[in-house]
């Protein structure tokens, strides 16, 4: 038996040993694998990536005729698509940042939509789904539910902003029907 005593010993020191070491291994794995909503893990979005650059956009918001300059580009690490969209108007009658994530965590689409009306009104976060070419959002104002959908009509190489409201009677109206062109080509 003494024999046997250094040989079972020595076999758990080497079963120990490579127990520990692929503890080790998995741990590194682990942490080179960055969570989903984390700054090492970018936000990429092959949709919101047509959106990227300088646009004329043209339509009507609330029966009014406009035409706004936009240009989107990603940033914060790439974490968000900034839309910065503002009225040729001189001075501009309006003007607004929006910033497009997504909350990999409730798997949605997030918008912050920061304008010339204030504080008040961008405490709403608008959540948006998509379905093939488009994101649809929702903002859940305290005046009441705004939807903005954004369409990607791939054989213009356009966008389409619809914009939808409940008036005081709690029926769905259009707000905005907004036409995004490239201004340089895409």
């Amino acid at each position: 038996m003494p024999k046997d005593q250094p040989q079972h010993s020595s076999m758990k020191t080497i079963l120990l040993t490579f127990a520990l070491l692929a503890l080790t291994l998995f741990a590194a794995a682990q942490e080179q694998t960055p969570p989903p909503d984390d700054p090492r893990h970018t936000f990429h979005d092959e949709l919101l990536d047509k959106m990227t650059g300088p646009w004329k956009l043209t339509g009507t918001i609330r029966g009014q005729t406009v035409e706004h300059k936009v240009d989107a580009q990603w940033t914060l690490n790439h974490q968000f698509l900034q839309v910065h969209e503002k009225d040729v108007a001189t001075p501009p009658a309006y003007e607004a940042n929006v910033m497009i994530g997504y909350d990999s965590t409730s798997e949605r689409y997030v918008a912050h939509w920061l304008d010339i009306y204030g504080g008040r009104v961008s405490e709403t976060l608008g959540y948006g789904t998509r379905s093939s070419d488009q994101i649809e959002f929702v903002f859940e104002y305290p005046d009441g539910p705004f939807h903005t959908t954004f369409r990607w009509l791939a054989d213009k190489k356009q966008w389409q902003w619809k914009m939808r409201t409940k008036n005081n009677a709690g029926k769905w109206v259009d707000f905005a029907d907004l036409t995004l062109t490239p201004l340089s080509a895409k």
